[in-house]
């Protein structure tokens, strides 16, 4: 199921519906009351005006700040349908008491009433995201979290055009945005009505008011798993890099481009669609799954894309601003438009994976409270991202040295969370072998289980066949391999950074070999997968070698089901020994070929024999009665 027949889905449509129309209203009254306050209020005044606007950013921020912890103990504790269904009621009551604010041209209670909105935006964020792993599959997940961006980065878009139109509509506008609020707050709690049950996670959980304890305890489960952990700074980064942009947008129209607030509205539109679009194509290159390899492409395009921002340099004419129509037509505008777009969607393809790596890994008991958390972060990120940009704006930058300037943190900030966690660069060298020098067709790969211990075991042809399972399976896998394997550098990076397990054979190091055998069954006894290669070599002539015992050992011990795997395509690649040592051939064959990586049923570990194995892996390679090779299977 793609992510867009998700859309047609039960278990997803209202879910999607809700949130969708949660960020519309959020962003439709935040808009409209900006607007109000700078343009139909006449009791303010200019200095007024912008101090109000700075209060009313501030409240809506702060309590995120206040709240998500107790919102994340809530997502956990409780049945979260029922909790999203209350939100979107106080939603409505909210939205009942704007109505009346407007009416009595109260600014002090719209203010105040932002407080609330930010409050029910901060009790939504951890269920909201807590909810996703449990309504959809683990193949579905980026699918989800790509629409989930989509619609709200949408949301936010037509919130900002429609509540400055509504707004504006002479002497009636702020009745007409009142109507509109409530209508759509209305919409939304029907929705949520028709989201499935999701049941608690930690029904037995004693909820701790606490604030400053319990967020430094749901910042230690975030801690507890590395990849989680720096996975919430890279959102809050993100969070840091994007409120820069779109903070800053409407005066580098306006000062620096020369444009009136409609080409404003345009570049947030190819910024909205662009974010769309990148989270569309992250699901696609990602094969559905959770591929963390493509946040370094993504943190890459944010960097390029943000620097070229500074060296196209253009500039407006001095007292003149223009339209869309007229912008648009400037040569030159269309690197920045382009620019604008394409920071959008590398921002999808670096975003959605490490929200959804975040949901995947959690551990699920502490999930909402573990991204309770990252909502605090998110929101601290962001107060820090305004202050950062008044300093530097007051130190003399202009727009566009800021925006320079924050794509050069960006490349700081990469290599930081890329250093401590090397798996993104070794996920990203794998996700370039798999699909860019060579095409791989899946079969039958549902047949490895969702949960639990498994043994893989594959036949042998090259020195990257454990890339490729990786690439293509969805469970992180701990492969035994020959130790000398490690010495390879490149090889070795990403087979320690994975977890690999060198062995040796029981004559050459038997300290090694036992040590092997020990960590296979510390990953079993955790639930984790293991893949051996059998053969315990690569073939040296496209056929199968006989299999060695070592699997029936690991079996005594750990008496778990097995699924035999096939690689066929790779033999006679740069990386296989059909030509002599394999890795030597300055213009190597093999290059682009189409491969498939086929999956047959488990095996109960007590049908194990190593005669029922061999059969097993020897039978997938079987086709239209070709010998049981490894062979490339558009050659013969």
């Amino acid at each position: 199921m793609s992510s867009i027949q998700l859309l047609k889905s039960r278990r997803f449509l209202p879910f999607f519906l809700t949130q969708f129309f949660g960020a519309l209203n959020d962003n439709l009254y935040k808009n409209g009351l900006t607007v109000f306050i700078a343009f139909q209020s006449v009791a303010i005044t200019q200095a007024q005006s912008n101090q109000l606007v700075n209060i009313a950013a501030g409240l809506f921020i702060l309590p995120f700040f206040l709240f998500s912890t107790i919102a994340g103990q809530l997502a956990d504790k409780y049945e979260k349908s029922r909790l999203i269904v209350s939100i979107k009621l106080l939603e409505i009551c909210i939205m009942l008491f704007a109505g009346l604010a407007f009416y009595l041209n109260s600014t002090a209670m719209l203010i105040g009433l932002l407080f609330l909105m930010g409050t029910q935006s901060s009790l939504f964020g951890p269920v909201k995201y807590s909810l996703l792993p449990q309504i959809v599959k683990d193949e579905e997940l980026v699918g989800a979290n790509a629409l989930v961006e989509f619609g709200t980065f949408i949301a936010i878009l037509i919130g900002l055009i429609a509540g400055v139109l509504i707004t504006s509509i002479e002497n009636t506008g702020v009745y007409w945005l009142s109507a509109t609020v409530l209508a759509v707050a209305v919409i939304g709690f029907l929705s949520s009505r028709q989201i499935p049950d999701a049941q608690p996670c930690a029904p037995e959980l004693k909820m701790d008011f606490h604030l400053l304890r319990h967020f430094v305890e749901s910042f230690r489960y975030a801690r507890a798993d590395r990849s989680v952990f720096y996975s919430i700074m890279g959102i809050s980064w993100f969070w840091f890099l994007g409120i820069t942009y779109v903070t800053q947008l409407p005066n580098f129209v306006r000062y620096e481009l020369g444009g009136d607030e409609n080409v404003y509205v345009l570049l947030l539109a190819l910024f909205s669609i662009g974010i769309g679009a990148g989270s569309f194509l992250c699901e696609k290159m990602s094969g559905r799954v959770v591929e963390i390899g493509l946040v370094p492409i993504g943190s890459l395009g944010l960097t390029l894309f943000g620097m070229d921002i500074y060296f196209t340099h253009v500039e407006g004419v001095a007292g003149q601003l223009v339209s869309p129509w007229t912008f648009a037509q400037a040569a030159d505008n269309y690197r920045v438009m382009i620019d604008i777009f394409m920071l959008g969607v590398f921002g999808g393809i670096y975003i959605v994976p490490l929200y959804a790596l975040v949901q995947q890994r959690s551990e699920a008991s502490k999930r909402s409270r573990i991204i309770a958390a990252n909502n605090v972060l998110n929101a601290l990120f962001m107060v820090l991202a305004t202050g950062f940009s008044l300093f530097a704006l007051q130190m003399g930058l202009n727009i566009a040295q800021l925006f320079l300037v924050m794509a050069l943190m960006n490349v700081a900030v990469a290599i930081w969370i890329f250093t401590l966690i090397p798996e993104f660069i070794m996920r990203l060298l794998v996700w370039l072998l798999i699909h860019s020098m060579y095409r791989v067709k899946k079969i039958n790969l549902e047949t490895i289980p969702d949960q639990g211990p498994c043994v893989l075991v594959c036949n042998h042809v090259s020195f990257v066949d454990a890339l490729i399972l990786a690439g293509c399976i969805r469970r992180p896998i701990r492969f035994v391999m020959y130790y000398k394997i490690f010495q390879i550098p490149l090889l070795s990076f990403i087979f320690k950074t994975a977890g690999a397990i060198p062995i040796a054979g029981a004559g050459e190091d038997p300290t090694l070999t036992q040590q092997a055998f020990e960590q296979v069954a510390d990953a079993l006894d955790n639930g984790e997968v293991v893949c051996i290669f059998p053969e315990g070599k690569i073939t040296g002539d496209g056929r199968l070698n006989t299999f060695k015992p070592g699997v029936l050992k690991i079996l005594q011990r750990n008496p778990v089901p097995v699924v035999p795997l096939a690689l066929r395509g790779l033999w006679g690649s740069f990386f296989s020994r059909r030509h002599g040592q394999a890795m030597r051939k300055v213009f190597p064959r093999g290059l682009f070929n189409r491969i498939e990586l086929i999956a047959g049923a488990a095996i109960p570990p007590e049908q194990v024999t190593l005669e029922h194995l061999q059969q097993a892996v020897a039978g997938l390679l079987e086709d239209s009665g070709r010998p049981q090779d490894a062979s490339p299977i558009h050659e013969r």
